[in-house]
C-alpha cells in the first residue's frame, strides 16, 4: 500500500512540461532568443524512412537565418532539418545535404509550411500557404535513420543537444502534423485549409507527447 501511494505521489507530482495533450487550436510559444529553451518531440520510429510529410504553422519576426524543426540521430545531426535561412528561403536538409526553396512573401506574417521528401526518386517539395514551391532532388536512394531525437526552437549540433543561440527560434509554432508518406497535393490543400483526418502516423498535434525545456509557454492559436 505504502509503494502504490508512492507512485500515486510520483505520478501526480509530474511537471506539466512532460505530457501527451490535444493542443488544437494552441501553440508553443518561444518568448526569446537562446541556446537552452527547446521542446522534444517524442515519437516511437523505430525503421527508417523511406518517404515522408510534415506540415505545421509558424509565426516569427525574425528575419535571420533560424530552426524550425530539427531532427537528428545518434551521431548524424542535420539527419532531417527544416530551416529557414532568410525571409523567403526555407531549406530542407536530409542526411546533411541542402536544398533551398524560394517564395515572395509578407514579413511579418503567419505561414504554413509543409515539406515531403521520397527516397525511391530524391524529389523534396516545399508548400508555402498551401502554394507550391518548384521541386528540387537530394539523397535519391537514401533512409532517413529511426530513433530521432526531434527539437523545437533549436538546431541540433548533436544527439539532443549542441545549441546555439544565434540559430534559435523566437515565435509560434502550432499544427504540426508528420506521416511516414506522401500526401497529395489535394491533401495537402485539406491540411493547409484545417483538416486533419489524415491519421498522422508520426506527430500527431492532436495526440502530441513531448516535453518542455526552458522557457517555453502554450497559448492559444489566434492567428492560424
Amino acid at each position: 500500500m505504502d509503494k502504490l501511494l508512492l507512485w500515486v505521489s510520483v505520478l501526480t507530482s509530474l511537471p506539466e512540461a512532460f505530457a501527451q495533450k490535444d493542443l488544437s487550436r494552441k501553440v508553443f510559444l518561444f518568448p526569446r532568443e537562446s541556446s537552452t529553451d527547446h521542446v522534444n518531440l517524442i515519437t516511437k520510429l523505430e525503421k527508417p524512412l523511406q518517404n515522408f510529410t510534415l506540415c505545421f504553422r509558424a509565426y516569427s519576426d525574425l528575419s535571420c537565418g533560424y530552426s524550425l524543426f530539427s531532427y537528428n540521430t545518434q551521431g548524424k545531426d542535420n539527419e532531417l532539418l527544416i530551416f529557414k535561412d532568410r525571409i523567403g528561403e526555407y531549406s530542407l536538409y536530409i542526411g546533411r545535404t541542402r536544398v533551398t526553396a524560394r517564395v515572395i512573401e509578407e514579413f511579418p506574417t503567419p505561414v504554413h509550411i509543409c515539406t515531403s521528401w521520397e527516397s525511391s526518386t530524391g524529389i523534396a517539395e516545399f508548400w508555402i500557404n498551401g502554394k507550391p514551391l518548384v521541386k528540387k532532388g537530394l539523397r535519391q536512394g537514401y533512409s532517413v535513420g529511426a530513433n530521432p531525437k526531434i527539437v523545437l526552437g533549436q538546431e541540433q549540433d548533436s544527439y539532443g543537444g549542441g545549441f546555439d543561440k544565434t540559430q534559435s527560434f523566437m515565435g509560434q509554432i502550432g499544427d504540426l502534423y508528420m506521416w511516414d508518406s506522401l500526401l497529395s497535393p489535394e491533401e495537402i490543400q485539406f491540411v493547409y485549409q484545417g483538416s486533419y483526418s489524415l491519421n498522422p502516423t508520426i506527430l500527431n498535434w492532436q495526440a502530441l507527447n513531448y516535453e518542455m525545456k526552458g522557457y517555453i509557454v502554450i497559448k492559444p492559436l489566434v492567428w492560424g
